[in-house]
């Protein structure tokens, strides 16, 4: 058991095939969480709805989690039938999903002061958000052979 344990910590960070793969995984995400995430600020933006800035973003978080599900059941659904594509979808890290979408809003908050969508603070988010879960899911792929998205 130590052996395996051991093993999963121990991995190979030089492989550019599992860096390629997480890097197009972790695109797969942020695709999905982007729509939830940004559509959700923008809803707030647009209508001016008087939420904390912490509320909207709380939201959009959980918002960019679900469109990341049903994203991922979708593609997946082609592989299999539609109610495994669900439960993998649902299975697939968590860990990674939350970690990109806070990533994301955190630096929409750092950089507008707010839940404020503009310009030239997308590509900052969007950057962020496939930053952060990225050796997370080289390390899920390389030690554990699961993929947050395929």
């Amino acid at each position: 058991m130590a052996l395996v344990e051991t093993r999963k910590l121990d991995i190979d960070w030089s492989d550019s095939a599992t860096w390629k793969q997480a890097r197009i995984n972790t695109l797969w995400c942020l695709l999905g969480c982007s729509i939830g995430d940004f559509g959700t600020i923008l809803y707030f933006q647009v209508t001016g709805i008087p939420w904390p800035v912490w509320a909207i973003m709380g939201l959009a978080i959980i918002n960019g989690l679900l469109t990341s599900i049903a994203l991922e059941t979708i593609i997946l659904s082609r592989q299999m039938a539609l109610r495994d594509a669900f439960r993998t979808a649902i299975g697939m890290s968590l860990i990674s999903m939350i970690a990109m979408e806070a990533a994301m809003n955190l630096t929409d908050v750092l950089l507008t002061g707010g839940a404020v969508l503009t310009w030239w603070v997308v590509p900052f988010m969007l950057l962020a958000g496939w930053l952060t879960p990225l050796p997370y899911n080289y390390w899920r792929l390389k030690a554990l052979g699961k993929g947050c998205c395929h």
